[in-house]
């Protein structure tokens, strides 16, 4: 539609030429109505078609901006959490946040200009050299320079936008950095060096966006240079052609006023599409930049396939058994692990303690048996079914996971319960949290609750889902004083009731407390 909204000016433009050539035979006002009108009807007509052509585009933009993003992020969720190539989470959230709506103007303004710059020149060309191959010779001698420094400026817009898009995504990655450790870097007294090293990367991106305007500018500056020379050469050449000056370039001698006209009108219009792709040149560098950042989050390790439960599964009663039999792992980056040659029997409905102090491999081995990393060697088999990349999705249904940090969101504490999930909050919310209000609003990162109260309502997270007959717990007590340590601990044991339980800690109380204690000295 915007294409045929270009190509409608080579009628508007005739009909204009031709009514003032008559106009100037002395015609009288009585031609110039119909003409008006037909310039009014194909004028609204260009603008409708202009107007519905571009929110098509837009929208089918913003779909396909979605869905890169959603690829983008179900390729984050499925890489493990141990891998050390994942990408950082600041400069993550650079990509898929930010510089996504750097590829919504590349598709919905570059594109359709790329299409327009490929058809209208070419269909204006021959309309001019119907009338004057001198003029459309003149056409095609400037048209090709500008394409040709358009090419050589991109290539260094692309290099400029891609460095600036990966330094934007590094400051990022810095600053979630430092705000995670905030703390710390206070009780460093180290606030001054750390807002340095910001002010640092800051004035990196700084200068490095300023380089992407100064190519931007420099782009439009070169069009613009190229398609005025090329009008003022056809208005030259139809000016002097008219006084006589020039007897030369039209078929059958001269020109009339009315065919002069309109391959004035025309030659601007020739340079348009060149003068629009000007003008998105920036949107072009910048997103490609942008949309290829996008696919190589994109292109991580695909999701686990989720098939539906079969109907053996669904008819499974009971907590499940676990077997670990020789399991090993090694962290590539730190080359720490669990213990070589790991093995654990864990009846159905067992509790059982890993109990051992800080680096003996008590999280990793949750993390394994959570299917959030496979294992460089030996088995896992979660009721009878093998643990592997083809199986993982599907027995983590079977799966919760209470961390000792657990993660809250600004919301009721129904809502925290819930997390997403179809499930019934109400009862676990009463039995953890009793006499609470469901509706009690809190704030991110769980401001407003009590570390107890934190614990208990991730330990309601857990158990609402009646399908999670396997509990796993990473250090439930720590940092909590020895009242609250009680109290949660009696709350894990009795919410669990009747699944398979595994807890990481180093809390003595609370593994004396379970159905066994498995001892870890430390990885091999």
């Amino acid at each position: 539609m915007q294409l045929a909204a270009a190509l409608v000016w080579l009628p508007m433009a005739w009909i204009i030429a031709r009514t003032l050539g008559q106009l100037a035979d002395d015609a009288g006002t009585a031609a110039v109505l119909p003409a008006a009108l037909a310039v009014l009807a194909l004028g609204l007509l260009r603008a409708g078609l202009e107007a519905l052509g571009t929110r098509m585009v837009f929208r089918a933009a913003r779909a396909e901006v979605g869905q890169l993003r959603r690829q983008a992020l179900a390729a984050l969720a499925a890489r493990d959490p141990l891998d050390p190539g994942r990408t950082a989470s600041g400069a993550a959230a650079s990509v898929v946040a930010e510089q996504a709506e750097a590829v919504l103007p590349w598709l919905h303004r570059y594109r359709p200009v790329q299409l327009k710059v490929v058809t209208v020149p070419f269909v204006l060309l021959v309309a001019v050299a119907s009338i004057s191959w001198a003029a459309a010779l003149i056409l095609l001698v400037a048209a090709p320079l500008i394409p040709v420094f358009m090419a050589l400026v991109g290539i260094r817009a692309k290099a400029a936008s891609e460095a600036q898009l990966a330094e934007l995504g590094t400051m990022n990655a810095v600053l979630m950095d430092r705000l995670r450790g905030l703390s710390t870097i206070r009780a460093l007294d180290a606030v001054e060096v750390t807002a340095g090293r910001l002010r640092a990367a800051a004035e990196s991106v700084r200068q490095r966006t300023m380089a992407v305007l100064r190519i931007a500018f420099l782009s439009s500056a070169v069009l613009e240079l190229f398609s005025a020379l090329g009008v003022a050469m056809v208005a030259v050449y139809v000016g002097f052609h008219l006084l006589g000056d020039l007897n030369f370039g039209a078929w059958g001698g001269r020109m009339g006023l009315a065919q002069g006209l309109f391959v004035l009108l025309l030659a601007p219009a020739f340079f348009e599409p060149l003068r629009e792709l000007a003008a998105v040149w920036h949107d072009r560098a910048s997103g490609e930049a942008a949309h290829d950042a996008l696919m190589a989050l994109g292109t991580a390790p695909a999701a686990d396939p989720a098939p539906a439960p079969s109907p053996a599964e669904a008819t499974i009663s009971g907590p499940p058994s676990l077997s670990l039999q020789g399991l090993s792992f090694t962290h590539p980056a730190s080359g720490r692990g669990i213990p070589q040659g790991f093995s654990l029997e864990v009846a159905p409905g067992e509790r059982v303690a890993l109990f051992g102090p800080s680096g003996s491999g008590k999280s990793t081995l949750l993390a394994l048996i959570a299917g959030l990393a496979l294992p460089d060697g030996g088995r896992i088999i979660i009721g009878g079914t093998p643990l592997d990349a083809s199986t993982r999705a599907d027995l983590r249904r079977r799966i919760a996971w209470i961390g000792h940090r657990p993660h809250m969101i600004a919301g009721s504490l129904m809502a925290n319960v819930r997390f997403g999930r179809a499930v019934e909050a109400g009862p676990p919310l009463a039995r953890l949290l009793p006499g609470v209000d469901p509706a009690r609003q809190v704030g991110e990162a769980g401001f407003g609750l009590s570390g107890g109260e934190a614990v208990r309502l991730a330990i309601a997270r857990a158990i609402a889902d009646p399908a999670a007959d396997i509990v796993l717990a990473d250090e439930p007590t720590a940092h909590l004083d020895g009242d609250t340590a009680a109290r949660v601990r009696t709350a894990l044991i009795e919410a669990t009731a009747g699944r398979t339980l595994v807890v990481a800690t180093h809390d003595p109380d609370l593994a004396a407390a379970l159905d066994r204690v498995i001892r870890l000295e430390g990885a091999a």
